[in-house]
């Protein structure tokens, strides 16, 4: 204690009291609160506050069907809803553009459709487009069905599966059951039951005003493009086919495009008519070439993949098999040419069988899945010259002098080595070599002599000329 005070003593302050302390924090006390009081009528925040969040923009899954409704687009679709319900988009629309397809193919679609978590909407466009037949099931079947000014659905009858003409009853119970199929979707949606029903019965076709101004309507509304469907069905309710009522939020959506991967678009080409016609003749002409001469390898290998490939893309066109055989007809018809003299007449029955089963190969109701006659003319014209060519080359080197063996020394010429008396013995040179001769004649030293015939180990000949 003594140097504590003593220290105070000479630093000459006092010790501080408690009271002072006191008076001291209760002084800063009101420092704080009248700082606080202040900031708080000048309306400044003392303390940081978090910036507020965005909200995160709805996505719209978008994709493009620009082809025939066969197992290609049909797990092209499938993927693309099933990638819209994994992101929880907000909605998925298919620009739609199809002559048609086949009824199986689209029943798969439409079932992922009517069971998928996001709304689908199916907007027929751009304009001058159309979705026909298979197009129109899966337009009346979304959720939201939309088309571009200068468009057109509808002509939904059913064809047979082989493009061949269906009997009566057939044809009665095919049209029945898709138009029960038609109105099916179309009672659900809300949408006119009476001209769905026609477009399959009646082949009839509607424009964009037709559809929309119809009482009920078979469509919802009209836009320009994909980004004018998505803003307008912003805050729309959507009935769902369970009954359920949605309300799409597409404000200021980001529109994500979805396209086809490689081997989707690879075989989505191959799916088309002309090409199917190509790779068909294009497999047999390389196996006929091959089967003239084996082991060229080549033409039998691009033949067997051409038509493995022809036969992936028959399968989801409507063939006719009587098409196919006439083609096949018309190729052997081609090949016995070389085996049969018929002055022509076999030639011409083959390029006729060509055109004809060419003609009738793909037959169905619209011309998108019919073989192009341009397409078919420079075919079988391509076919026909290359088989002629080949049939001509087999017949020169038939009618050709043998150049080796023994029938290859007939006729060759050369030179007495000697006199050869009648009946007797000699040699002579010829081919290059040195032969054993006899002769039916006498030929005296250095004579030129022709080959007559071959025996064994000799030659006969006679004096040329």
């Amino acid at each position: 204690m003594s140097s504590i005070a003593g220290t105070s003593r000479r630093s000459g302050r006092a010790p501080r009291s408690g009271t002072a302390t006191r008076a001291r924090r209760a002084a800063a006390a009101g420092l704080v609160v009248a700082a606080v009081v202040v900031g708080a009528g000048l309306g400044v925040p003392l303390v940081a506050q978090p910036a507020p969040t965005t909200p995160p923009r709805p996505l719209v899954i978008s994709a493009e069907v620009d082809a025939l409704i066969h197992p290609v687009s049909a797990e092209y679709m499938v993927e693309v809803i099933d990638r819209a319900d994994q992101r929880g988009a907000a909605l998925v629309v298919f620009t739609l553009r199809t002559p048609g397809g086949l009824v199986d193919s689209t029943r798969t679609i439409v079932t992922k459709m009517l069971a998928a978590r996001t709304p689908v909407a199916i907007f027929v466009g751009p304009a001058g487009a159309r979705a026909a037949s298979a197009g129109f099931l899966l337009t009346i079947a979304a959720d939201v069905a939309a088309m571009a000014p200068g468009t057109h659905i509808g002509a939904a009858h059913p064809v047979a599966g082989d493009g061949e003409k269906m009997d009566e009853t057939m044809a009665t119970k095919a049209a029945s059951d898709v138009a029960a199929y038609a109105r099916s979707l179309a009672t659900q949606r809300g949408r006119n039951v009476e001209l769905a029903e026609a477009a399959v019965r009646e082949s009839r076709a509607f424009t964009e005003k037709e559809a929309l101004e119809a009482k009920p309507p078979l469509v919802d509304l009209i836009a320009g493009d994909v980004a004018e469907l998505v803003a307008r069905l912003d805050g729309k309710t959507v009935k769902r086919f369970d009954g359920r009522e949605v309300v799409l939020h597409t404000a200021g959506a980001v529109i994500e495009p979805v396209a086809m991967n490689w081997r989707q678009r690879l075989l989505s080409t191959l799916a088309h008519p002309n090409i199917a016609y190509l790779l068909l003749s294009l497999g047999m002409l390389g196996l006929t070439i091959e089967l003239w001469n084996p082991g060229s390898v080549l033409p039998g290998v691009a033949g067997g993949i051409c038509l493995l490939l022809a036969f992936f893309t028959l399968q989801v066109l409507p063939v006719n098999y009587a098409g196919v055989l006439l083609i096949l007809f018309g190729i052997a018809l081609l090949v016995l040419e070389i085996k049969v003299t018929s002055y022509g007449i076999l030639s011409v029955g083959g390029v006729i069988s060509l055109l004809l089963g060419s003609m009738i190969l793909i037959d169905a109701s619209v011309p998108e899945l019919r073989v192009s006659l341009s397409v078919i003319l420079p075919v079988v014209a391509g076919i026909t010259a290359i088989l002629v060519f080949l049939v001509r080359l087999a017949v020169a080197s038939q009618l050709r002098k043998p150049a080796t063996g023994a029938a290859g020394m007939i006729g060759e010429a050369g030179v007495a080595l000697g006199a050869i008396p009648a009946g007797g013995a000699g040699a002579v040179s010829t081919h290059g070599e040195i032969w054993a001769a006899v002769s039916a004649e006498p030929i005296a030293d250095g004579d030129p002599v022709e080959v007559v015939a071959v025996e064994r180990l000799k030659v006969r000949v006679k004096r040329a000329g």
